[in-house]
């Protein structure tokens, strides 16, 4: 490889942001979280909004503590669907709406049913998920923000913008909002008609890679990086996510998996067939034109919600998974897909009625209700992936568990022995991983992401999970909710 790179990762979920500096060279992969800062969302009288002027400083705030590393790029990665309206002056109009908002409830099947849900899914490949931009975006119709607005900019191009100036659409993002053709890769004229946006509000569309510009004179001053560009890398942490998955062969499945679940498969196309669509795969852009063909699963947001209600951090969960070990095993299933377990609110409750619904027995005690939570969970990794290898005639050898869920042990080994293969957990920081080695390609420390994988896994914590001998187990309970 040639002289390493030195970058910095903006990587932003939905609790918090972080930015990262990244060192790549020959044999080299470090990374240095440099700051990190809370994402709160905010329930307004409109709405449940983000406060995206002050993730905004959270990112200032981060990239001025980079500054001591000289990165030589910077690099924006964000969760998918939710953008901010633009006026003709360059103006915010008004706080972007979060994804959970419930506005688009109604909408989302009106939309569906107005275009059909054969065409709508034959030609932007995505699963119905009622929050996707398309829908959000034919719920602000009426809107004034809406009828003032010059642009849209899905948030990571947002906070490029405010750094760079530069207005673009970075693609495996635009891939999420239902908008883009998943086929010709471009913005579909026809669905933008259909739910009555101009075209004009959509911006052109950039790769990953790209150099967007070097930073604002404001946001130099802000951070002292006077010398530092912004490079566009996948800027849906998911695709960010499977950048940096540590594969040493094509046929692999991964799983990303924090707030989010989404596991599937790595593919050179997409597949809209009309079985992918009515097992509501969808499919996404990563890196160097690939398709991601997954599926949502709710993920740990249904551990994370019931820690919140239960009124315990992050630190208690040790000591819970220790009491779901030994609770009985497949006591109780939900399915970890169903949309009551998509707001915000009582977790424990929404599960045990869910539970009562099925005619199964409430777990007794917060171990037992996680192990609930975890078993669920592996089933429908296991449903999702082999679901996905069968669409797309494609052999699992092997899955890839990334992001924080990587350091749940029970969870991993669950889902290897529901899957019946290994189970390579790590690296915990893939989309800051994934960030990082897109900006690091696009400065020439190497020429292919196959080379820059594998030095993924040569530098990372990575542990392998061997399934039991039998999935006769995990067969039996998958039978019970209709899984594979």
């Amino acid at each position: 490889m040639p002289s390493p790179a030195t970058v910095a990762a903006v990587d932003l979920g939905a609790s918090s942001g972080r930015v990262v500096v990244g060192r790549v060279g020959s044999g080299t992969l470090e990374l240095t979280e440099v700051h990190r800062f809370p994402n709160r969302p905010l329930r307004l009288p409109s709405g449940l909004h983000w406060d995206v002027t002050g993730l905004y400083r959270g990112v200032l705030d981060g990239l001025r503590a980079a500054a001591a590393h000289a990165p030589g790029s910077v690099g924006i990665d964000a969760w998918a669907v939710d953008y901010g309206l633009l006026d003709r002056s360059g103006a915010l109009l008004g706080l972007p709406f979060h994804y959970r908002d419930e506005r688009t409830a109604e909408v989302a099947p009106r939309v569906v049913a107005d275009i059909g849900a054969e065409a709508l899914y034959a030609r932007n490949g995505l699963q119905f998920q009622p929050f996707n931009t398309v829908f959000q975006l034919a719920a602000a119709r009426a809107t004034p923000q809406f009828g003032a607005a010059d642009v849209l900019l899905l948030v990571p191009d947002l906070l490029a913008y405010w750094l760079t100036g530069s207005r673009g659409a970075e693609i495996t993002n635009a891939s999420t909002t239902g908008l883009l053709d998943v086929t010709a890769l471009e913005w579909s004229g026809e669905l933008t008609s259909a739910v009555g946006v101009p075209a004009s509000l959509l911006p052109a569309l950039v790769r990953p890679g790209t150099r967007l510009g070097p930073l604002l004179p404001e946001a130099a001053a802000e951070t002292g990086l006077a010398d530092t560009v912004v490079t566009a890398v996948a800027s849906h942490d998911t695709a960010s996510a499977v950048a940096g998955v540590p594969a040493r062969t094509e046929r692999f499945g991964y799983i990303s998996c924090g707030t989010w679940s989404l596991a599937g498969l790595e593919l050179p196309g997409p597949v809209v067939t009309e079985e992918a669509r009515a097992a509501n795969f969808t499919n996404e852009l990563g890196v160097d034109g690939t398709t991601r063909f997954l599926r949502n699963i709710m993920g740990l947001w249904l551990v994370q919600e019931s820690l919140r209600t239960w009124g315990l951090g992050a630190d208690a969960l040790p000591g819970l998974l220790a009491e779901a070990a030994r609770a009985a095993p497949f006591a109780a299933l939900i399915d970890a897909g169903d949309a009551r377990f998509l707001a915000p609110g009582d977790m424990p409750a929404r599960i045990a009625e869910a539970l009562r619904e099925s005619g199964q027995p409430v777990p007794k005690g917060r171990g037992a209700v996680l192990r609930c939570v975890l078993e669920s969970l592996a089933l429908a990794h296991r449903d999702t992936l082999r679901r996905a290898a069968e669409l797309a005639g494609r052999e699992l050898e092997v899955v890839h568990l990334v992001g924080g869920g990587a350091r749940n042990e029970l969870l991993c080994q669950w889902t290897a022995d529901a899957l019946g293969v290994p189970v390579v957990a790590g690296p915990a920081e893939a989309t800051a991983v994934g960030n990082i080695i897109v900006q690091a390609r696009a400065a020439g420390v190497a020429d292919d992401l196959a080379s820059l994988r594998a030095l993924v896994h040569d530098t990372q914590d990575l542990r392998t999970y061997t399934p039991a001998a039998s999935t006769t187990p995990w067969d039996t309970a998958a039978a019970r909710l209709g899984l594979r």
